[in-house]
């Protein structure tokens, strides 16, 4: 890896080699000894006017790989011996000068000056990744006015505009440390018009030191401007954190609307099937990566109907089995459920374990996406939480569509309505209601398979969510997909608003209080339906 980034090195800074002068044993000594202040400014002069050796030499200062001879001579060991750190040429020591070699000390302010070098002769280089990590750099790096002619060298040849740019910023980072009031100035102007962190960091240390009364005030100007955009930042990155909180709390709800708001089920057990949904995802994804290790990145797939088909079987089962007899009797309901969900935790911990397991994310969710990188460049939105913004909204238009498209749908709304009617309809309202309870525990395995790519998995994972998720049903309106909606859009942006004020537990309990004093004063909720629960 070390000799690629030599090789590198070398060939970026080949287009310099015509105008530079190779490089001496006095030279390499001067980095290498002395003073802190002449070695850095030796370090200066090898920069301006570097030749091949001088990247050889300053990544070998870098690794602690330079030593000094017993006559002064500054050599590099290598993996193949030692070798003349000015030509190259391959150096035979005694047994006895090989123990005389002394190390070349580095502190941490000439570690800096290094790194900053090393980064300048990246500047030249073929990779456009390259040179802009070396831009940036340099532009983290601070003031140096020395290294001003070098970024208006690499600026003249640049052709890549984001490249540019941040060869324009070092520029203006390295002029805010000239002696000259008027070149600090401009660069106070210029630094102004950046929306990075870095920019921040480095006005608020320029401020501390500067004297001059007008860059002064250029630079409180500058911060002001910097911080203004950064807070903006912040807010849409709020923001978009709560519509990612109401995109999870809508897919968790959606089940619920089903089996609580449609069918009156208060169905405690609902995060469970949730878990049982993450965990069909992490076994789907444990048989690609030993059956189809080429295909992983489309594992998700696969697991999205295997999440749905297995907690829409095993509360299919539970509807069967328990719930059905308990229609018309909420409390009974609530207890059955409840202990049905402590038998499906302990279900999953006998078979895979007390410990959360590992879910993958494809490689296409991995990383983030920079909205408005050249206005707000600290603004990146997680891939992840936009894939599940818009399986979510893909999750609720196929629901919509069901329920109201759907002979399915037709019957579950006939049944949820007037049960008595329906059956003289002839609709199997028994069956109706195995359906549909299977339909919203499916949902619900779809929200664990969602919250598999941005969280744990474990046996608890359910519990983190029901509360939530009956508040937005609850707040919502019975039965109502869009109040639901509306709902999880409404709490998961108050909660991250209010996170950022008092803390994620005040949050919490603020919103809480909210719905209570709400529900006493509209009881139906956001919006109101006529159906099974409110006849009961």
């Amino acid at each position: 890896m070390r000799r690629a980034l030599l090789l590198g090195i070398l060939l970026a800074i080949g287009s310099l080699a015509s105008t530079a002068q190779a490089l001496t044993q006095p030279q390499a000594l001067s980095v290498a000894q002395g003073e802190t202040d002449d070695r850095i400014a030796a370090l200066g002069r090898l920069v301006a006017a570097p030749d091949a050796r001088t990247a050889v030499l300053l990544q070998a200062l870098s690794d602690e790989r330079v030593k000094l001879g017993p006559d002064q001579r500054v050599l590099i060991t290598t993996d193949a011996g030692v070798v003349d750190a000015a030509t190259g040429a391959a150096v035979t020591l005694t047994t006895d000068a090989q123990s005389s070699l002394e190390d070349v000390m580095l502190n941490n302010r000439l570690r800096g000056e290094l790194d900053g070098a090393l980064a300048a002769l990246h500047l030249s280089s073929a990779d456009k990744a390259e040179r802009l990590a070396a831009a940036k750099a340099l532009m983290e790096a601070g003031g140096d006015d020395a290294r001003v002619a070098l970024l208006d060298t690499a600026i003249a040849k640049e052709q890549d505009a984001a490249v540019l740019d941040a060869l324009k910023l070092a520029r203006a980072a390295a002029l805010a440390a000239s002696p000259d009031p008027v070149k600090r100035l401009a660069a106070a102007k210029l630094l102004g018009e950046s929306h990075s962190p870095e920019t921040r960091l480095l006005l608020n240390q320029r401020l501390s030191d500067e004297q001059d009364p007008e860059v002064k005030r250029a630079l409180q100007r500058s911060l002001r401007a910097v911080e203004d955009t950064l807070a903006w930042g912040e807010r849409l990155g709020a923001l978009f954190t709560g519509i990612s909180l109401a995109s999870i709390l809508l897919l968790v709800a959606l089940g619920l609307a089903i089996t609580y708001g449609l069918m009156g089920v208060i169905n405690m057990a609902h995060g469970e099937l949730m878990m049982i949904g993450a965990y069909a995802t992490y076994l789907v994804q444990v048989a690609f990566r030993q059956w189809l290790p080429g295909w992983f990145d489309a594992y998700l797939i696969v697991a999205m109907p295997a999440a749905f088909l297995a907690s829409a079987l095993v509360g299919a089962a539970l509807e069967r089995t328990v719930i059905r007899w308990l229609y018309g009797r909420p409390l009974e309901t609530l207890l059955a459920t409840w202990g049905l969900s402590l038998v499906l935790m302990q279900a999953v911990r006998s078979l895979f374990g007390a410990q959360n397991v590992a879910v993958e994310s494809p490689s296409w969710m991995g990383g983030s996406i920079a909205l408005l990188p050249s206005v707000m460049p600290g603004l990146a939105l997680p891939a992840n939480r936009l894939v599940i913004i818009v399986f979510s909204l893909v999750v609720l238009g196929g629901m919509s569509l069901l329920i109201a498209r759907t002979r399915l749908g037709l019957f579950v709304r006939a049944v949820t309505q007037n049960r008595p009617i329906a059956s003289c309809m002839g609709v199997p309202t028994a069956r109706v209601d195995t359906y549909a309870f299977a339909l919203g525990s499916g949902l619900a395995g779809l929200a664990g398979c969602a919250l598999s790519q941005v969280g744990n998995v474990g046996p608890d994972l359910g519990q983190s969510y029901i509360v939530d998720a009956f508040m937005v049903v609850v707040l919502g309106g019975v039965g109502q997909l869009a109040g639901t909606v509306l709902a999880a859009l409404g709490l998961g942006l108050a909660n991250k608003a209010l996170e950022g004020v008092v803390g994620a537990v005040l949050a919490k309990i603020a919103v809480l209080l909210f719905i209570i004093v709400f529900i006493q004063k509209r009881p139906q909720g956001l919006f109101a339906v006529k159906g099974r629960a409110q006849e009961s």
